[in-house]
C-alpha cells in the first residue's frame, strides 16, 4: 500500500521492497567500496534540529487536488491520450501546486498561509534573532527558479517579501546570479562574512561545493527533491566542520493533502534501500526497508496528509518499522549468542583449560633448571657455554650459517627445552616446545638475546595466572550467554498490538479505495434512460423437460443474441466525457 501520486489516497503497489542473503551483498560491495558515513566518522560538525512546518492547502488548491485525481484516473484507465495528458505532467502540476497555487495559475490570490509565506516568517525570525553574529540562511527550492522573463516564480515572491520586512536588498542573493567561478566564490565569501545573510538556490547549483558553512543558523527546504543524495547535500551545506553554530534548524516545509506527502514517501522508499548497503553496521541475513533516515522522511510524509487515517497508517508504519528493526536487531543478537554459547565459549573454555593444563607441566621442568647470576648453561650447535655473552654469539653465528631458510635448525637446548632455529623473512626466530611451544624473536645483540629468550620461559607462571583469569571469565560470558539467548524481545506485545491495528487501516484504506474506483465506474456504466436504446436482452429462463430437470438445450434454441455494438463505441463515448 502507497500514497497515490495526485496525493488522494492509497493505492496497492507491488515493488522490489526486501533483501535476502544481505551479508554476502554487502561483503561483494566492499571489495569496490569503502563506507565511511557521516555517523561512523563522528566529526566536530553542528547538531541539526529538525523542524516540520506544515500548513493547510487553500480551497483552490483543494479543488486542484482533486482535478489531479481525476486527470490521474482518467489516464491509469487509458480514457486519454498520453500526447495530451500523462502521468509525468500530472506529477509536475502537483509539485508546483503544492509550493505554490500562483504556479498553476498566477491569477489567483497569494495564500497567507501557504507554506512559501511560512518559510518567509521563519527567515525573518531567525535574521532577527541572529543579528549579533550576523548569521546566514540557505533556502532550498528546486522549482519555480528565476528564469527573468517577468513571470511569476517564487524566488523574486520571497525576496520582495523579506525587503518589505526589513532585510536590505544586498543581504539577499540567488546563487543563479553567480554565472561563472569567480562570481560564485565571490559570493560565497560575502555568505561566509555574513555580508550576504540570506542565500537562495536550488540543489544542482547550491550543493555540492558550495562552502559557506561559517555563520549558518537555519537551513529551509521549501521543495523535496527527488534523490535522497540531495538532501543530503542540502543538509551538507549546513552540517559541516567549520560552522561556529552548535546547532542548525532545519526546516522542512509541507502541504496537507497534496503531492507533498507523495514525493517524502517516494525518497523514503528510495532511502530505505540505501540505508540498507550505505552503512557500517554489520547487515541481518535478511532485513525489511528500515532505515533511520528512511524513518524521519516517513514522519514529514504522515504530516503532510490529511486523512486521520492515513496519518495514523503512516505513524503506525514509522513505529512498527522500528519495533521490526529492534526486534531484528534483539533476534541477531540472540542467534550470535546461541551461536557463542553452543560453540565460541565452550571451545574457547576447553582451549583456555588445555593451555593451563600444558603450562602445568611445562612449568615444573622450567624450575628444575633454574638460572642466576652465576649459574648459567645453555647448548647451542653441541657445544656447552655458561658466559651469556659466548652463547649469544654462537646464536648469531648460527643464524649467518643458515642456508636453508625454509627449514629449521636443531639449535641446542636450554633449561630442559630443546631449541629450534627458524627464519622467518627477515627476522629470525627461536622456537622452544615441550608441551607448548615457546618463541623468541632475535636481534642483533647477544646477551639481549639469551635475556629474550630466558624471559620467555620465566613468563610462564604469570601466563597460568592470567589464563586462569580468563577461564573463570569465559565460564561467566557462557552463563550471560546462554542467558541472553533465552530472553524474549521486550516489546513484542506492542509489536503484535501494533502490526495488528496497522493490518485493519490497510483494510480500510483498501477497501475504501476499491469502493470510490467502483462508484465511480458505476457512474461511467449507467444505461441512458432517456435514450432511445433497447435495454438488454435477458436470457430465458430454463425450461423444465416433464417436470423433472430444466432443460438446457431447450433455453439454448430459445436465447436471441443481442445487437452487435461497432467496435470502439463505447471507448469513444467514454474517451469523449473524460475530456
Amino acid at each position: 500500500m502507497e500514497l497515490k501520486p495526485e496525493g488522494t489516497g492509497f493505492r496497492s503497489k507491488t515493488r522490489f521492497a526486501k533483501f535476502y542473503n544481505l551479508p554476502e551483498l554487502i561483503s561483494i560491495w566492499k571489495e569496490a567500496a569503502d563506507i565511511q558515513t557521516a555517523d561512523m566518522l563522528k566529526l566536530p560538525t553542528p547538531e541539526a534540529v529538525p523542524i516540520t512546518v506544515t500548513t493547510e492547502p487553500s480551497k483552490f488548491q483543494q479543488e486542484m487536488v482533486a482535478e489531479l485525481a481525476d486527470r490521474a484516473d482518467a489516464v491509469r484507465n487509458r480514457l486519454v491520450d498520453p500526447s495530451v495528458d500523462n502521468m509525468l505532467r500530472i506529477t509536475s502540476d502537483g509539485r508546483k501546486l503544492a509550493l505554490d497555487q500562483r504556479l498553476q495559475n498566477p491569477l489567483l490570490p497569494d495564500d497567507p498561509d501557504s507554506k512559501v509565506n511560512a518559510c518567509v516568517k521563519n527567515v525573518l525570525t531567525e535574521w532577527r534573532n541572529s543579528m549579533d553574529i550576523r548569521g546566514t540562511q540557505l533556502v532550498f527550492c528546486d522549482l519555480s527558479t528565476p528564469k527573468g522573463d517577468g513571470k511569476f516564480n517564487v524566488y523574486d515572491d520571497i525576496k520582495a517579501k523579506l525587503i518589505a520586512q526589513g532585510i536590505p536588498q544586498e543581504e539577499i542573493a540567488f546563487i543563479h546570479d553567480a554565472n561563472t567561478e569567480a562570481q560564485k566564490a565571490e559570493l560565497f565569501a560575502k555568505v561566509r562574512r555574513g555580508q550576504v545573510r540570506v542565500l537562495i538556490g536550488s540543489t544542482q547549483k547550491m550543493g555540492a561545493g558550495t562552502n559557506v558553512q561559517d555563520r549558518i543558523v537555519a537551513s529551509h527546504d521549501l521543495d523535496c527533491p527527488w534523490r535522497p543524495a540531495d538532501l543530503e547535500q542540502r543538509a551538507g551545506r549546513s552540517l559541516r566542520q567549520g560552522n561556529m553554530n552548535k546547532t542548525v534548524k532545519m526546516f522542512k516545509y509541507v502541504t496537507k493533502g497534496t503531492f507533498d506527502a507523495y514525493n517524502w514517501g517516494l525518497v523514503e522508499s528510495k532511502q530505505k534501500f540505501i540505508g540498507q548497503v550505505m552503512t557500517g553496521k554489520s547487515p541481518a541475513r535478511s532485513i525489511e526497508d528500515v532505515d533511520a533516515t528512511a524513518l524521519s522522511y516517513a514522519e514529514v510524509k504522515a504530516l503532510a496528509t490529511g486523512d486521520d487515517r492515513i496519518r495514523e497508517k503512516m505513524e503506525l508504519d514509522v513505529q512498527v518499522a522500528k519495533l521490526k528493526m529492534l526486534k531484528a536487531n534483539h533476534t541477531s543478537q540472540q542467534y550470535e549468542m546461541q551461536d557463542k554459547a553452543l560453540k565460541y565459549y565452550p571451545n574457547k573454555i576447553a582451549e583456555t583449560k588445555l593451555f593451563i593444563e600444558a603450562l602445568g607441566k611445562d612449568l615444573p621442568i622450567v624450575q628444575a633448571h633454574p638460572v642466576k647470576d652465576d649459574a648459567f648453561t645453555m647448548t647451542v650447535m653441541g657445544q656447552t657455554f655458561t658466559e651469556r655473552k659466548d652463547a649469544g654469539e654462537a646464536i648469531i653465528k648460527a643464524c649467518m650459517l643458515m642456508s636453508d631458510p625454509e627449514k629449521p635448525l636443531d639449535l641446542g637446548e636450554y633449561r630442559g627445552f630443546p631449541m629450534q632455529l627458524h627464519c622467518d623473512g627477515s627476522k629470525f626466530k627461536i622456537t622452544m616446545k615441550q608441551n607448548l611451544t615457546y618463541t623468541a624473536e632475535l636481534a642483533d645483540d647477544p646477551v639481549g638475546n639469551v635475556t629474550r629468550i630466558n624471559n620467555v620461559l620465566e613468563g610462564m607462571a604469570e601466563k597460568i595466572k592470567a589464563h586462569e583469569a580468563r577461564l573463570v571469565t569465559l565460564e561467566k560470558e557462557l552463563a550471560n550467554a546462554q542467558e541472553e539467548s533465552e530472553r524474549p524481545f521486550p516489546k513484542e506485545d506492542e509489536l503484535q498490538q501494533k502490526s495488528a491495528r496497522l493490518i485493519q487501516l490497510n483494510r480500510e484504506l483498501e477497501k475504501a479505495d476499491h469502493k470510490s474506483e467502483e462508484q465511480s465506474q458505476d457512474g461511467d456504466d449507467e444505461p441512458d434512460l432517456d435514450g432511445d436504446s433497447a435495454p438488454a436482452p435477458v436470457p430465458p429462463a430454463l425450461s423444465v423437460v416433464g417436470g423433472d430437470k430444466p432443460s438446457i438445450r431447450a433455453a439454448l434454441r430459445s436465447y436471441v443474441p443481442p445487437a452487435p455494438v461497432a467496435a470502439g463505441a463505447e471507448r469513444g463515448q467514454r474517451r469523449e466525457a473524460a475530456l
